[in-house]
C-alpha cells in the first residue's frame, strides 16, 4: 500500500531562472551519481570566487530547480536538487552551502541540501534536524579584485 502524496511545484518563477534551472539539471543529475568525495571535490573547484548566497537567493534557485524538475520536486530528489541550486547559485556569483548528510531523529534517513546563513533553505525544518557528514561552504575570503 502506498500513501498518497502531491508534490508542490514552485509557481512564478521567471522564464529566464527556469532555462538556467534547466541548464544545470544535466550537470547536476550526474555529479550526483560520484562518490562523495568526487562531489565535494568538483564542488570545492567550482565555489572559488564565489560570495556567500543569501536566503532570499538559495530558496530562488531552489524554487527554480524544482519548477523545471519534478524529480527534484519529489522525496528521493535531493541530491540532484541540492546540487542544481548550488550551481545555479554559482551562475549568479553566489555559492549557498552544500550539505550532505543523515537525520538526526529516527528512522535514519540519508539527505542532501542547501543552507543559508547556517540555516536549511526550503527543507520546512528547524535547525539542527540533519547533522552534516559532508559539506562545501562558500569561499572563507571574499574574491580579489
Amino acid at each position: 500500500m502506498t500513501t498518497p502524496s502531491a508534490l508542490e511545484r514552485p509557481t512564478g518563477v521567471p522564464f529566464g531562472q527556469r532555462l538556467a534551472a534547466r541548464l544545470v539539471l544535466a550537470p547536476a543529475t550526474v555529479l550526483a551519481l560520484l562518490p562523495p568525495r568526487r562531489i565535494r571535490a568538483v564542488l570545492s573547484l567550482l565555489r572559488r570566487g564565489a560570495a556567500p548566497a543569501t536566503a532570499v537567493q538559495a530558496q530562488g534557485a531552489r524554487d527554480a530547480l524544482c519548477a523545471v524538475s519534478l524529480r527534484c520536486t519529489g522525496p528521493k530528489g535531493c541530491l540532484p536538487r541540492s546540487l542544481g541550486a548550488a550551481l545555479l547559485c554559482r551562475l549568479r556569483g553566489t555559492w549557498p552551502t552544500w550539505c550532505a548528510g543523515v537525520r538526526v531523529v529516527p528512522p535514519f534517513t540519508a539527505h542532501a541540501w542547501i543552507e543559508a546563513g547556517g540555516h536549511p533553505v526550503g527543507e520546512g525544518v528547524p535547525d539542527g534536524y540533519f547533522a552534516r557528514l559532508v559539506s562545501v561552504e562558500p569561499p572563507s575570503r571574499p574574491p580579489s579584485r
